[in-house]
């Protein structure tokens, strides 16, 4: 019961710390908000830079129109714009003025009517110049190929491909989000796990040994492996409140960065899903937390100690790309490779494929190298060598 209680008072001096440190808390919470804003942002202005208003009408300029094309080519559809000549035309579509240029050669219609294809004998070739840069020439080009391809379906049209009300696109909404939130969220998740330990395990240990207070705690009655468990328990919570305010972050943003399209809509998964997933990202955290809170005990800085963590994070974000390689693997022996496992169970999790065994699987074994590094972490407190090191 004392040794609870020493741990716990640990505990609380370490929370009430963080707590009181506006900066602190700021670099915990504030991720998460700055993540939802940013990718809503680029959401909307990628939206913005490839969308055009419903009501806009394309300029363009036709030359040589037949006479039996002109109600396609209408003021109800385009704004019509003259040209004194084609070479004119082609610098206002440069210069994004004109959104298109359509020239019909002479004599368009009756050519096309009497082509017999062959390969000596062309067929009539209509010219449609327009401006990749410009979205409202994108859409001009759009509709004047939909128009062109209409009329040779009507001329020589022999058979139709998806021509009914019918839904041809056979993926689901729920399919929609697992493809694009498990190529996308192991990675990001594994990366918010890494970044709040590091905000907040080294400032805890290395920032008190470079401050000198770690002396005053260690001559306390409380035994060094109880401050080295309180601590691990406080940075855990604390990294924790980090990486899931970073992953709500991303979840809700997710759809306006795809361009608000419903598909991609969070909701599609149920509570047992985000079960899974908060197990998973606790026990990767405090994987995480105790390896970096080793990794700090050995430096005599905090700037120190972030040197060092960083090629920890830089693996640990390639391991987490590996969730784009595609489905996770069904071997039981890959969960039991810390990290890797979560990245695996992650990808189960947001493909609708989640399995109890595999996430147990993961679970312990975190907490068990968790143990390990704890038992770790606890004998280097006890060294004078190492938490006095100059």
């Amino acid at each position: 019961m004392k040794r609870s209680r020493a741990i716990f008072t640990i505990f609380k001096k370490e929370m009430a710390r963080f707590c009181k440190d506006r900066r602190t808390m700021t670099s915990l919470i504030l991720p998460g908000i700055l993540i939802y804003v940013i990718y809503s942002l680029m959401g909307n202005f990628m939206t913005d830079a490839f969308m055009t208003d419903e009501d806009y009408k394309p300029v363009i300029s036709v030359v040589n129109c037949p006479d039996q094309m002109q109600s396609a080519f209408s003021e109800e559809i385009f704004v019509l714009q003259k040209t004194e000549s084609i070479d004119a035309a082609k610098e206002l579509v440069a210069d994004s003025t004109l959104d298109a240029l359509v020239v019909f050669p002479d004599n368009f219609w009756n050519d096309m009517l009497t082509y017999t294809p062959s390969p000596d004998n062309a067929a009539p070739n209509v010219d449609i110049y327009y401006n990749t840069t410009s979205e409202t020439s994108s859409v001009a080009y759009t509709s004047v190929m939909a128009i062109l391809d209409g009329l040779e379906a009507s001329i020589s049209n022999k058979f139709d491909i998806n021509n009914s009300s019918k839904t041809y696109d056979m993926a689901s909404d729920e399919s929609m989000a697992s493809f694009m939130f498990s190529m996308i969220m192991p990675m990001l998740l594994i990366m918010f796990c890494v970044v709040g330990c590091m905000a907040v395990a080294p400032e805890s240990i290395a920032g008190e040994k470079e401050r000198g207070t770690i002396a005053t705690l260690l001559i306390t009655p409380i035994k060094r492996s109880d401050i080295a468990l309180g601590k691990i328990l406080a940075l855990s919570v604390l990294s924790i409140i980090s990486g899931a305010s970073s992953a709500i972050g991303v979840i809700a943003s997710l759809p306006k960065l795809m361009g608000g399209m419903a598909e991609f809509d969070g909701s599609v998964y149920g509570a047992s899903d985000y079960a899974f997933l908060a197990v998973i990202i606790m026990s990767t955290t405090l994987l995480f937390v105790t390896l970096v809170s080793i990794i700090s005990c050995l430096a005599k800085s905090v700037k120190e100690a972030a040197s060092y963590v960083s090629p920890v994070m830089i693996l640990s974000m390639v391991i987490g790309i590996t969730g784009m390689l595609g489905s996770s693997s069904q071997a039981i022996w890959v969960y039991l490779i810390p990290v890797y496992n979560s990245v695996q169970c992650i990808v189960e999790i947001f493909s609708f494929e989640a399995n109890a065994l595999h996430i147990i699987l993961t679970a312990v074994t975190n907490i068990a190298v968790m143990g390990v590094g704890v038992f770790v972490l606890t004998r280097m407190f006890n060294s004078e060598k190492i938490m006095f090191k100059k």
